[in-house]
């Protein structure tokens, strides 16, 4: 059992974060329980659920919190399998899940007051080890009566992620839908936007992705927006949600080839390592657990950033009202009216609101010495639990990044150090047949790009990618490029092992790193490797996305501002 002390000076950074996490699980198992009540499927909240246990696991394991390791191991046990039926539990999967998460958050507030966490509670292992079978029960296994169809103009624009998240809603028994919104300036007048769209129709169901419609795709518009949706709801009520005609709805679905076979579905994961037995034991009344949330902190200010988006905001509506200001000197500079003195005076505005820009963006940036603070306890846990010799060099200087990107690359990080650790080195002895020293180095590095990008490389010195394994493992051809390959290890769901353990094996690292960097952060991932003399990850990323360049133009009397770049 883990004591406060041991790893007191990473304790703050593992509670704030767990904190984080624990808020979105328990907002993922209130929409999955809503659903649950209603017999339908919830994949994107049971995919999300499963993430943050997923991640909530690997921090406890990396500052040796063993207890809540146990609890998140046999939740996200029994989560992998509805994930991979397409997001459906049953009933009575919803109290142990509760009773889990509440078990994790008790144990992270003794942390937090400095105290010990208490053993997990043995007879709530046993029910959350028991629901796997109970989720296969309520899996779908009849044959499909619809498929994605793969032919629709849509299908080459999906990510891999977004196509698994259509298809796992059909076979949860959603409907996947397309739902075309065109601007007007009526409905603008009504307030009726592509923001305000989103909002409403996600009100009835899963936005999955919006595409940009131009020319004849958007039936003659000048421009229209497709929203691809998991619902439940009738074609009626999506289209009042978009104002109605001339908003179309269609299914993204066609029907099942005749006697095409039944979902397959995956058989209940056994967890290569199982509750740890100094876990088992007898807690203490769990009621007396219920205390107040401790204030943690520092000689520093923390400030939440919701408030610096805040901040941010007030200075976009600053610089729009500047531009109008300045539309309008040009129009009395055009009429003839004397406009040096308002010139000079917008000309100092616009240099101290660009120094405003400059001094919000400064206050959102964080060292990445700070970020990568805690990779070296991780790589110290996978020291322990390979049996590896690994020594990990960080060569980051004095690079920056934005606070909201650091917080979403920070999991992808992680992925990308486990995979090195667990897959890529060798084993001692294994190092020294290879002619290698016994440690094997994984090294990382940053620097800014003069193009506004962060770039990471993280090398290792280990085996290789064995490209043939890979390809074995997703049923594929083997790649003749190193992109193919990157392709198929981001693959869903794709794993080299066998068996599940405490480090890997899921089948969720390689897709987690593409959808973080790539997907949410609009950069770059790339990779090189070679046999016998390891692998180098190479990812760009955006230094902030709280601003982003765009042009603005004005059409059929609406003004519309572009992302560039």
């Amino acid at each position: 059992m883990t004591t406060p002390g041991e790893f007191a000076e990473f304790l703050p950074a593992y509670l704030a974060e767990v904190d984080e996490l624990l808020a979105s699980a328990q907002r993922d198992l209130l929409a999955v329980e809503e659903a649950v009540r209603r017999g339908a499927a919830q994949p994107r909240a049971v995919r999300e659920l499963f993430r943050a246990l997923h991640t909530i696991k690997g921090l406890s394991a990396m500052v040796d919190v063993e207890p809540i390791v146990s609890v998140a191991h046999w939740m996200e046990a029994s989560l992998r399998v509805a994930d991979q039926s397409g997001g459906r539990l049953p009933e009575s999967s919803v109290e142990p899940l509760v009773e889990g998460l509440r078990a994790i958050e008790q144990r992270v507030r003794q942390l937090g007051a400095g105290k010990p966490a208490s053993p997990a509670p043995a007879n709530l292992l046993e029910r959350l080890e028991a629901l796997g079978p109970q989720v296969l029960e309520v899996a779908p296994r009849a044959p499909r009566a619809v498929v994605l169809d793969a032919q629709a103009a849509f299908a080459s624009k999906l990510a891999p992620s977004e196509r698994e998240q259509l298809e796992g809603g059909l076979a949860g028994g959603q409907r996947a839908m397309r739902l075309d919104f065109v601007p007007s300036a009526e409905r603008a007048a009504k307030g009726l936007n592509i923001n305000t769209v989103r909002e409403r129709v996600g009100k009835h169901g899963d936005i999955v992705k919006v595409l940009p419609l131009s020319g004849a795709a958007a039936g003659g518009a000048s421009l229209a927006f497709a929203l691809l949706l998991l619902t439940q709801a009738e074609d009626a009520v999506l289209l009042e949600a978009v104002g109605g005609a001339p908003a179309t709805v269609r299914s993204l679905a066609v029907a099942a080839p005749p006697g095409a076979p039944a979902d397959s579905l995956p058989p209940a994961p056994v967890p290569g390592v199982p509750a740890v037995p100094g876990a088992l034991g007898v807690p203490g009344p769990e009621d007396e657990l219920d205390e107040p949330e401790v204030r943690r902190g520092g000689g520093l200010l923390r400030v939440e950033v919701s408030r610096l988006d805040e901040a941010m905001e007030w200075l976009a509506a600053l610089v729009v009202n500047r531009s109008r200001l300045t539309r309008a000197v040009a129009a009395l500079t055009a009429a003839g009216a004397p406009t040096r003195e308002l010139a000079a005076i917008l000309q100092e505005n616009g240099r101290q609101l660009r120094d405003l820009r400059s001094a919000i963006l400064r206050l959102r940036m964080v060292r990445m010495g700070d970020v990568l603070e805690r990779l070296p306890l991780l790589v110290r846990g996978l020291r322990r639990t390979t049996g590896k010799a690994v020594r990990l060099e960080l060569d980051v200087g004095d690079a920056e990044l934005d606070k909201a990107v650091a917080d979403r690359l920070m999991p992808a990080l992680v992925h990308l150090v486990r995979n090195a650790v667990d897959h890529a080195l060798e084993l001692p002895d294994e190092r020294l047949s290879a002619g290698k020293p016994p440690e094997g180095l994984v090294r990382l590095g940053c620097h800014a790009r003069s193009s506004g990008q962060l770039e990471i490389t993280l090398r290792d010195d280990g085996r290789g990618v064995d490209a043939k394994a890979v390809a074995k493992a997703a049923n594929a051809p083997v790649p003749d490029s190193v992109d193919g390959l990157l392709d198929l290890l981001c693959r869903p769901g794709l794993s080299t092992r066998q068996e599940a353990t405490r480090t890997s094996g899921r089948g969720m690292g390689m897709d987690i790193v593409r959808r973080i960097v790539v997907e949410q952060l609009g950069g770059e991932l790339r990779m090189e490797t070679r046999k016998g003399a390891g692998t180098t990850f190479t990812l760009r990323v955006p230094l902030t996305v709280t601003l982003v360049d765009a042009i603005v133009f004005e059409c059929a009397g609406l003004r519309y501002a572009v992302a560039v770049g």
